[in-house]
């Protein structure tokens, strides 16, 4: 994108660990750890600046001022920019790659009482966020730290996403709030297969709690500001996360992807009235043994756009998903 002039960011999770470094001993692949910051990274400059704290677990209240995502725990996002020059233009976006930190909340009491080594301890807890990459992307394991990671890049992004729009002259205030009509036009968000799925929910979630726009305008703005690549059809390669898993870790968004698909199911029932089987197979939400969200599926709903990663991927996905 740099070497085609096109401005543009690039966020991830700056993992301590890479996925491994491999050695070959008597013929077969040995993993060892990839130590990849050791010696530092010349590349990477620190931004403590923009640090953006990001909330999980928790418990959600209605109050009459609207929805409060309360009580819960706080990781900080600190970001690292690593340049992108484009060839021969000029041209150079940024890199922002997110590092978990713990708040700084130490008690001298606890210290005192004894308390100090598992302030520590939890506090690696939270920094574990960013500490490896699971590296078998090929099948999907429903892992929690995996979907703390998840929703950790997508948080953070898009509060910075949104704090850069704001101090542009796009991001225009009314006597009240910022209004967002102009966000879609200079703001595109192309999901990289559903790992960053959580992005629908979460820009619904500062939209609607946050900015307080009506759940219409917010889902007008959410669909034409996201789009989705998806990356494989294979069905133990997509990620299907437990409904309870979200009930604790992300209340507010089990929630809004209730909401979504409540409203979605609606529209297929009204395009296919009597279609139970489509309902089923349509619907964000999988029942059985274990009922999970299809992240897919969110991908699908909540872009304005979808591709696969070629033409006959395309295809592929129009008659399988």
């Amino acid at each position: 994108m740099a070497t085609l002039g096109l401005a543009a960011y690039g966020y991830g999770i700056r993992y301590e660990f890479g996925i491994f470094n491999q050695k070959i001993s008597n013929g077969w692949q040995v993993e060892e750890a990839d130590d990849w910051l050791r010696y530092g990274n010349p590349w990477e400059k620190a931004r403590p600046e923009y640090t953006i704290p990001v909330n999980f677990y928790g418990r959600v209240e209605h109050t009459p001022e609207g929805v409060k995502w309360v009580d819960t725990q706080v990781v900080l996002a600190l970001p690292y920019d690593t340049p992108v020059p484009g060839y021969k233009n000029n041209t150079v976006n940024t890199m922002r790659l997110w590092s978990a930190k713990a708040p700084n909340e130490f008690k001298l009491e606890d210290f005192n009482v004894g308390g100090y080594i598992q302030a520590v301890l939890d506090r690696n807890l939270a920094e574990n966020i960013s500490r490896v990459l699971y590296p078998n992307d090929n099948f999907f394991e429903g892992k929690e730290l995996r979907l703390k990671q998840e929703y950790f890049v997508v948080a953070a992004t898009l509060q910075d996403v949104i704090r850069r729009f704001k101090s542009s002259k796009f991001g225009s205030r009314d006597a009240v709030r910022t209004t967002f009509d102009a966000f879609p036009d200079k703001v595109a968000i192309q999901l990289n297969d559903t790992h960053p799925a959580l992005a629908i929910p979460e820009l619904m979630r500062v939209l609607v709690d946050i900015e307080h726009l009506s759940w219409e305008k917010a889902w007008d703005v959410t669909i034409r500001t996201c789009a989705y690549t998806n990356h494989t059809v294979l069905p133990e390669a997509l990620e299907r996360w437990p409904v309870q898993l979200f009930e604790s870790l992300l209340p507010r968004h089990l929630a809004i992807i209730y909401e979504i698909n409540r409203r979605h199911l609606e529209n297929v029932a009204r395009k296919f009235p009597g279609d139970n089987d489509r309902l089923r197979r349509m619907s964000l939400i999988e029942e059985g043994t274990t009922k999970r969200i299809n992240m897919a599926h969110l991908c699908i709903v909540g872009a304005h756009a979808v591709n696969g990663v070629a033409r006959i991927h395309s295809e592929i996905l129009k008659k399988t998903m």
